[in-house]
């Protein structure tokens, strides 16, 4: 369902989720939501890493958005162990900066992009190209120009349009990229219908049952520009259930048998994706990468053998699983407002600007009052920003200490994907910073926008 215009949750009057529970203890923090290093101090303030959350805020300033390195590292290793043989690719789009890159390609990770600006940061931070892959559904010919003469490993085609503006740039450098045929399965991902990707009305890759798919192969094929390494697979994002995988694989593997049986050509690689959900709440229970790479390779091996074809070289693309619950963000309260019994509304200095997701997805988020402990009850509130929205909402439904108050920090976790990186400047307002906290330091990796960085593009 679409959020209303006006908002989400427009008219939701004093409703809370079921899956809302009145906590025990306030102060607690739920460890699945939280980064790995976060903990409740002495004093009753989060700190992350040994560092508190009160002298981040004194030095960055709020909002912030803090990054926990070595879980984020963490995860990518995580993920390498329980995919050793496969191609483990971090998905840039759920936030890129140079110092992740850094990060993710220390850590053994390859990377994926989606447009000019996200393989521009990714090659200034020092990323072999050759594992860099390049997603994108209207690539233009400069972004293709600038993939082909970086040397980029794999570039995803995901139109007939695509194919021929690569075939041509690759004939006039004498170069042979390595592509893969973007697949779009039906299959409905158990997810928000705006991130649901692999049905067949949308804009990405081509069509399984149209015959477009499978057209697309074998047009690369014949033509013998570029090289054909295998078909790409993506089903949505914030995903629990894997059975949409199994029908994503079954379906795309038996185009693999289709193609072997029109060219006898077996295609060596099989990309399924990535959409691996993360615990934003108490409500959510995200598979490990373990379960993950054990149900993957079942599917897999189990539909090879059904077609009779030689099991290909795997890759999987998370972003979400491993940024999102690295990060959280830093807002101070500004007011607190009980408006007629109703609801107690507690604004903080940020809002949809720093995060778009609750507006744009109905996306559920939890929080903690973060600079000290409380004794107060629980009190049901919502916590919104400073924008001119009715619908700039951050935390729709979350109990926090009845004695919430104006200069108190709040902290929201699992804001590590699609946060930063879909932040706007709406109402005028910078975008916050992000800052990495490794063993009770922290260093700053993106700075904060300034009026003066608004103004700077403004030459009226």
């Amino acid at each position: 369902m679409r959020a209303h215009e006006a908002g989400a949750l427009h008219g939701d009057i004093g409703s809370r989720p079921a899956w809302l529970r009145t906590p025990g203890d306030v102060n607690a923090l739920v460890p699945q939501l939280w980064p790995r290093n976060v903990t409740r101090a002495a004093d009753g303030a989060l700190a992350v890493a040994g560092l508190g959350v009160r002298e981040l805020a004194a030095e960055f300033g709020t909002p912030v958005y803090v990054l926990d390195e070595d879980d984020l590292r963490s995860r990518c290793r995580d993920f390498r162990a329980a995919f050793p043989t496969e191609d483990v690719y971090y998905a840039g789009k759920a936030f890129l900066c140079r110092a992740v890159v850094r990060m993710i390609a220390e850590e053994g990770m390859h990377l994926d992009v989606c447009s000019g600006g996200e393989l521009a940061t990714a090659l200034s931070a020092g990323m072999p190209p050759e594992r860099i892959g390049f997603h994108g559904n209207n690539k233009s010919l400069a972004e293709l120009t600038r993939a082909l003469d970086a040397g980029v490993g794999r570039i995803i085609v995901d139109s007939f349009t695509e194919i021929d503006r690569l075939t041509a740039l690759a004939r006039e450098r004498g170069v042979r990229p390595r592509v893969l045929v973007r697949v779009t399965v039906g299959v409905e991902a158990h997810t928000h219908e705006f991130i649901a990707t692999a049905h067949e009305d949308q804009k990405f890759g081509f069509s399984l049952a149209g015959g477009a798919a499978a057209a697309a192969a074998l047009k690369i094929l014949d033509e013998g520009v570029l090289e054909l390494r295998g078909l790409h697979s993506h089903i949505g994002s914030q995903i629990f259930d894997a059975n949409g995988f199994e029908v994503s694989a079954r379906r795309v593997l038996a185009l693999q048998a289709q193609i072997r049986d029109a060219r006898g050509v077996e295609l060596p690689e099989l990309d399924l994706g990535g959409g691996f959900g993360i615990a934003y709440t108490t409500q959510d229970d995200p598979s490990t990468p373990q379960d993950l790479a054990k149900r993957l390779r079942k599917i897999v091996d189990s539909e090879c053998a059904a077609e009779r074809l030689a099991v290909p070289h795997l890759s999987i693309e998370p972003g979400r699983a491993i940024v999102g619950p690295a990060m959280f963000t830093l807002y101070e309260v500004g007011t607190v407002k009980d408006v007629d019994g109703i609801r107690t509304y507690v604004s903080v200095d940020g809002g949809m600007s720093d995060n778009i997701r609750t507006a744009l997805y109905d996306a559920s988020y939890s929080a903690t009052v973060a600079s000290r402990a409380s004794t107060a009850e629980p009190m049901l509130a919502r916590v919104v920003g400073k924008h001119c929205e009715s619908g700039d909402i951050v935390v729709k439904d979350e109990f926090l200490p009845a004695d919430v108050q104006p200069g108190d920090l709040v902290a929201v976790p699992g804001t590590g994907a699609y946060c930063r990186s879909m932040a706007s400047n709406y109402n005028h307002v910078p975008r916050p910073p992000v800052v990495a906290v490794r063993d009770g330091q922290a260093r700053l990796i993106v700075r904060r926008e300034t009026e003066e960085d608004l103004l700077a593009l403004d030459v009226g």
